[in-house]
């Protein structure tokens, strides 16, 4: 009987040992009194490059080329080559660290943020919002489906692979040679039979065209084409970027990543070109950057101050080894002013949407 209540005991007091050994969680209390934490947003710069890659294979008589068949500078060493054939510029936006505030005594219910926090829009009609598409970049090319290789080396079937590489490319040539004159024949109705309806004919031609060209890519080899599309981001600091490397290429290797030194560097400058003064507006009510510790930044007397951002205009250019193969003119929100919205326009009379890729205004509507 002793032994039956000790172990009822210990069943009692297993319960309060596990709660014993298990962390309490704290429920830290959200602050509200400040208002809604939003961004503004900076402006990065997207290269779109589009390149082709050409896989060519020389062929096993190349070396004959120019003397069989008067075809020169026949490519007697396979190869890869890569070509940059066009550059786009554009724009996307990220929330600036640098550039966080809070909403003050204004209703929470009038602000709309995008889906990273930034300000999009003020006592406006609910819209769906959605967020940016992401684009990844892979430096791992698939292979190709088929590999150019060459089987057929000769249509003459008293030389196999034992004979002497020149009587084989002769053989080659020769096949060429008289599958030109058979369709010259042919054409110019040369020839004693003539095939009694027009597909036949045509079967002929097109039977006479295959022998030439697959005996013929034995002299000038294989190419094959394939285009391929980069994108590169880079985010502008306020003052502009100079000589930034964004990636390297090699017109072997393709492209790499700005830490490969293998390739030579494609860089871009970003320079502003305004005069409109980067960074917080200078006004009384304009707001620390990047001060969001104990309330509003900065509070107007009725504690009701938002802002929102002026970009200026910025040259990009994209240069490699030292030649500009890209240029374009964007506007950049980080380079230019950050600016109080006026208070008259924040009493829930006015609609007040931002563009997304700067948070400048975008336009204001007087609600009904």
């Amino acid at each position: 009987m002793r032994l039956v209540v000790i172990s009822l005991a210990m069943l009692l007091a297993w319960p309060v040992a596990g709660q014993k050994s298990k962390k309490s969680v704290e429920i830290l209390p959200v602050e509200t009194s400040g208002g809604i934490t939003y961004s503004l947003p900076r402006t990065g710069i997207r290269v779109k490059v589009t390149a082709t890659r050409t896989d060519f294979v020389a062929g096993p008589y190349a070396l004959y080329a120019e003397s069989l068949l008067g075809i020169q500078k026949a490519g007697l060493q396979s190869r890869v080559t890569w070509n940059i054939d066009d550059i786009e510029l554009g724009t996307f936006a990220e929330p600036d660290p640098d550039q966080r505030y809070q909403s003050g005594n204004l209703s929470a219910a009038l602000l709309q943020l995008t889906p990273d926090g930034c300000l999009a829009a003020i006592n406006a009609p609910e819209q769906p919002t959605l967020g940016q598409e992401l684009v990844s970049n892979t430096f791992v090319l698939p292979a190709p489906k088929e590999i150019p290789a060459f089987t057929r080396l000769t249509n003459n079937a008293e030389l196999t692979g034992r004979a002497p590489l020149e009587q084989r490319a002769t053989a080659a040539a020769v096949a060429i040679l008289k599958a030109r004159q058979s369709r010259l024949d042919i054409v110019t109705g040369m020839l004693d039979e003539f095939h009694p309806d027009g597909e036949a004919y045509e079967q002929s031609l097109e039977e006479l065209r295959h022998i030439e060209k697959s005996n013929l890519k034995l002299f000038t080899g294989i190419t094959e084409h394939t285009t391929y599309t980069f994108y590169y981001d880079f985010i502008p600091a306020a003052a502009g970027a100079k000589g930034e490397v964004i990636f390297r290429f090699d017109e072997s290797l393709g492209f790499l990543p700005k830490t490969d030194f293998s390739g030579k560097p494609v860089m871009i400058d970003v320079e502003p070109v305004s005069t409109v003064a980067p960074g917080p507006a200078t006004s009384l009510s304009a707001p620390a950057a990047g001060n969001t510790s104990g309330g509003n930044p900065a509070v107007s007397p009725s504690g009701s101050n938002l802002y929102c951002r002026q970009p200026a205009p910025a040259e990009v250019r994209i240069t490699r080894e030292l030649t500009p193969i890209a240029t374009g003119r964007l506007p950049i929100a980080q380079m230019g002013a950050v600016t109080p919205v006026p208070e008259g326009l924040l009493n829930g009379n006015y609609a007040i949407l931002f563009w997304p890729e700067t948070g400048a205004i975008k336009s204001v509507t007087k609600n009904q």
